[in-house]
């Protein structure tokens, strides 16, 4: 278990998009006193991103994080985009997110899963960041609908170029890990399906959730057991409509998804439960999860975060939290029924 054992401080982690100026823009001082707050409430793993902000999310997270040593928290970021000098002067393309990153920095992105591509994108961020080494890196954004009719190609080139470049470099101890960074589940499985590719874990955002774990809790799960790759799981909030946000899925809230939010707050104030504890603890309960990485911008948010996976959640509250239908009837508890 790389990851899970490479850890420094448990499994709740810091998710670093927000700090790219995710739907709003952030002052910097509000961007390093939210990684301040992490770091002295225990946090010891950030994971970012070049496409977070264009880069933004990294050289923020990368000036907070330079008064500590290096050696005393987990990093990871992701390949698969490159950031360009040249600015953009038109729209953007950023897919299925539309512009939540829209108050980013404006340099240009241009899609890369090669072997080249990879190591320039490793160089790249270590630069944005001021570090030496990065533990873990992810691949990011392979999935069907986000690319479209790139998705067969896209895919293609990240096995012979970014999954094979990995492999060497964590062999050779220049990283400890890589997996994909997605917030689908179906080339996760792709993944897992190919004898070449040694992964060691996968961030899947989004799809281990309260709201919103089915399809991976049917197939992707088990097959990670089975391969022994870890799951880092990430958007536990569901992009924050589970901590009183506004946005599902990078979007407005479903009238479905608003009644199941309701549902479950419902039973957290019967049982008073924080409906953050329950988020959290419901997607670490699987024994494929090594990690949680909510995201912050705000300090206060923090606190909230390290209450809530500290909170012991009832049995009573899970019990019923089955019978409303919420989670699938297979679904890992906490208390394991």
């Amino acid at each position: 278990m790389i990851i899970r054992d490479a850890l420094l401080a448990g499994p709740l982690g810091f998710g670093a998009a927000p700090l790219g100026n995710m739907f709003r823009e952030i002052p910097e001082s509000e961007a390093e006193a939210t990684v301040d707050a992490a770091w002295e409430a225990g946090t010891r793993y950030f994971d970012t991103a070049p496409f977070y902000g264009t880069g933004l999310s990294e050289i923020r997270l990368g000036k907070a994080l330079s008064k500590y040593p290096r050696d005393a928290y987990r990093l990871s970021t992701k390949v698969g985009r490159l950031i360009l000098d040249e600015m953009e002067t038109g729209g953007r393309d950023q897919g299925e997110k539309g512009e939540i990153f829209k108050y980013g920095r404006p340099n240009k992105i241009v899609y890369d899963y090669t072997e080249d591509g990879t190591k320039r994108s490793i160089a790249d961020s270590l630069k944005r960041m001021g570090v030496d080494k990065i533990d873990f890196v992810w691949v990011h954004d392979l999935a069907r609908d986000f690319h479209g009719d790139k998705w067969v190609g896209l895919f293609e080139q990240a096995r012979t170029g970014a999954f094979r470049a990995l492999d060497r470099l964590r062999d050779e101890g220049v990283i400890k890990a890589w997996g994909l960074g997605v917030n689908n589940v179906e080339p996760v499985e792709l993944l897992l399906s190919l004898d070449e590719a040694r992964p060691n874990g996968t961030l899947l955002a989004g799809r281990y959730t309260l709201l919103d774990h089915e399809r991976a809790l049917e197939r992707l799960m088990p097959a990670a057991i089975e391969k022994k790759v870890e799951i880092v799981i990430g958007g536990p909030y569901s992009s924050g409509v589970l901590a009183g946000g506004q946005h599902f899925e990078y979007g407005s809230v479903p009238p479905k998804i608003a009644a199941k939010v309701e549902t479950i707050k419902a039973l957290c104030g019967k049982h008073g439960v924080p409906i953050k504890a329950a988020a959290l603890h419901f997607s670490l309960a699987h024994p494929a999860s090594a990690a949680v990485i909510p995201g912050a911008s705000r300090p206060e948010r923090i606190a909230e975060d390290h209450a809530a996976i500290n909170f012991a959640v009832p049995e009573d509250f899970w019990r019923d939290l089955r019978r409303s239908g919420i989670v699938a009837p297979n679904a890992p508890l906490p208390f394991g029924q």
